[in-house]
């Protein structure tokens, strides 16, 4: 009895429920998606009475699944669409501006920081209320729908980008690009030479994390869209989740929710092989030199 009064009393030993905590936690997050998940392969219309398993709501049905249902699948297409394009903006503006505040160290380089990563400290409904507001009253040559919309995904994913990049760059520090410049490369060689391709697991990280956080974004599409055909799976989904007829809405949930696995998936695999072959090279390197010697 003492020692278990002991152990539970004492604070440097092991965690106690922490296990079952990270269990408890784990299924209150994620059993919820996996029962919507079950109901979108669901044979019959019911969302809340499993009848088999089929790929009906996704394709097969001829009038209601999310492949023949023209507003679930320009729903897709458009968050689709947003997401790539946001992708391709987003990241070679924040790449140069990551690099652009790292390598600054002059007056006002700290305020400039704070602006950059102020998106992310700042709630999405006031986001998506200050970009509608801008639109609409200041710059109205930009009509809401899919350019509003673009303008805002990539005014708030800049800001991941940047802490991505801004990691890798002070990681590596300037040695390799002063490096390059000592051996004879112009400033802009030793960028792309030398400190891009060091970049490059970083850079292919942002774009998958843009395009996670772009596809699954709700608010600001919402606040930006013009009409029906504007509207992102995010924004169907909302609208229509409490009376829609047939699981083929858990369907079109669950497409975006492979799309969003996918892509931070592949980022983790594209990241670990680059840091194996690189692991892989410096070893080989190293061998190399202690045969020489």
């Amino acid at each position: 009895m003492t020692r278990a009064r002991g152990w539970w009393r004492n604070p440097w030993g092991r965690p106690r429920f922490l296990f079952l905590f990270t269990l408890v936690y784990l299924a209150w997050s994620i059993v919820p998606i996996l029962v919507a998940v079950r109901f979108s392969f669901n044979d019959g219309r019911s969302r809340s009475t499993g009848q088999g398993w089929s790929t009906r709501w996704y394709w097969q049905e001829p009038d209601l699944s999310v492949w023949n249902d023209p507003a679930l699948r320009d729903a897709v297409y458009q968050s689709v669409k947003l997401a790539s394009l946001a992708m391709l903006i987003a990241v070679p503006l924040g790449v140069a501006l990551a690099i652009g505040l790292t390598r600054w160290r002059g007056r006002g380089s700290g305020s400039a920081r704070f602006v950059t990563l102020f998106p992310l400290v700042t709630p999405e409904i006031v986001m998506g209320t200050a970009l509608f507001l801008t639109f609409v009253h200041l710059f109205r040559f930009v009509e809401l729908g899919t350019t509003a919309q673009l303008l805002g995904h990539v005014t708030f994913s800049i800001s991941f980008v940047v802490i991505v990049v801004r990691g890798r760059l002070l990681s590596i520090g300037r040695e390799y690009e002063e490096a390059a410049m000592d051996l004879g490369a112009s400033p802009f060689q030793a960028l792309r030479l030398a400190l891009l391709p060091l970049l490059f697991p970083a850079i292919f990280a942002s774009f998958m994390i843009v395009f996670a956080i772009s596809i699954d974004d709700f608010v600001i599409s919402a606040f930006l869209s013009s009409d029906l055909s504007t509207e992102t799976v995010p924004v169907k989904i909302y609208s229509n989740a409490r009376g829609a007829p047939t699981p083929a809405l858990n369907a079109l949930a669950s497409v975006m929710l492979f799309a969003s696995l996918l892509a931070v998936g592949l980022a983790l695999l594209v990241v670990r092989l680059v840091q194996r072959a690189r692991g892989e090279r410096a070893t080989a390197v190293e061998d190399f030199a202690q045969l020489r010697v």
